[in-house]
């Protein structure tokens, strides 16, 4: 008889790939329980790996939260910014970056909710990179603003992005309820809304201005 043909070794994972592996799980974990009732122990056990290298790679539980929600802050920044580039009117700009935004958010909407609805319970760091995640959209909405409303005063520039992030988050958390409502219709809502408050501002059709890059 012939030996038995030993099973395929399984390729072990690169430290990159098994942080993302990582990461991945702790958001879909923080999503489901809620960030008091997450813990390291399931989050590792999902993972097949143990609870002290999870602690090796972030820290604590601390740790890996703000390591989700700074990789989520690159990524929404990556895709709204790609998304805008290709635009070449205000209304198609504002429209494609609110469908990147609201796919982006329809695809994280548990870990999203409980960022909003649990704020005070993550650590100070998680608190301090979410409100960076919202300063650096909101840099990107001002640029985008001032492009295409040159005449529009620094202060109604302010207040508009102001308006815009806190109705978007608003809305984005009343659509994660609502399975009936897509990313699309949300951003549609969006657009809408804030297309009449922006109109005395913008450019003429015939001044259309690319987008920033």
């Amino acid at each position: 008889m012939s030996a038995a043909t030993p099973p395929p070794r399984r390729r072990r994972m690169s430290r990159a790939e098994r942080e993302r592996q990582m990461l991945d799980v702790a958001e879909r974990v923080f999503g489901e329980r809620g960030y008091q009732a997450a813990s390291m122990d399931e989050i590792a056990e999902r993972c097949g790996v143990s609870k002290p290298m999870l602690y090796e790679y972030f820290g604590s539980k601390d740790g890996l939260l703000v390591a989700c929600v700074s990789r989520s802050k690159a990524e929404l920044f990556d895709v709204t910014r790609k998304a805008m580039a290709g635009a070449t009117t205000p209304e198609d700009i504002l429209s494609r970056g609110m469908v990147a935004y609201f796919r982006f958010i329809d695809e994280h909407s548990r870990s999203f909710a409980m960022l909003l609805r649990e704020p005070m319970a993550a650590a100070p760091e998680a608190i301090q990179a979410i409100d960076e995640t919202r300063r650096q959209q909101s840099e990107l909405i001002a640029g985008v603003l001032g492009t295409f409303a040159p005449s529009a005063p620094a202060g109604a520039i302010e207040a508009f992005t102001q308006i815009i992030m806190g109705a978007s988050e608003r809305l984005a958390l009343w659509q994660t309820g609502r399975p009936d409502v897509s990313a699309e219709d949300a951003a549609r809502y969006m657009t809408d809304f804030c297309w009449n408050g922006l109109s005395p501002y913008l450019a003429p059709a015939g001044e259309a201005r690319p987008a920033p890059r």
